[in-house]
């Protein structure tokens, strides 16, 4: 089960949303094994953020964890996917979205664990 937590300077819309929220249903299929089926999402807009302790007009900082591990390569190129997404939708600037990953070897769901 993927997660996908997005935090950004902008206010989204409901519609900005549901259309992030698709796009990234199609990018994590990046990932070997993974698919929308089980990815979570979520968003917080109007999120200040702060990078050398300056106030970034348009920032995003994008959590993925993912259940298990994956290639650097295939991280590289999911990483490229979501800055594209986030500059073309948002008008943020590549070099002002931060990207982190998280390999999560235990995940619970459904009153159990993987």
């Amino acid at each position: 089960m993927p997660f996908i937590d997005s935090k950004v300077t902008c206010k989204l819309s409901r519609e900005q949303r549901e259309h992030l929220k698709t796009k990234l249903g199609e990018l994590i299929t990046t990932i070997p094994g993974k698919s929308e089926s089980f990815l979570m999402v979520g968003f917080n807009d109007e999120y200040p953020l702060y990078f050398g302790g300056t106030e970034l007009e348009k920032g995003a900082f994008v959590e993925v964890k993912i259940f298990g591990s994956t290639s650097d390569s295939t991280l590289e190129t999911l990483t490229g996917q979501i800055c594209n997404l986030y500059e073309k939708e948002l008008g943020i600037p590549a070099k002002c979205i931060y990207v982190k990953y998280e390999f999560v070897t235990h995940w619970g769901w459904n009153g159990h664990n993987f």
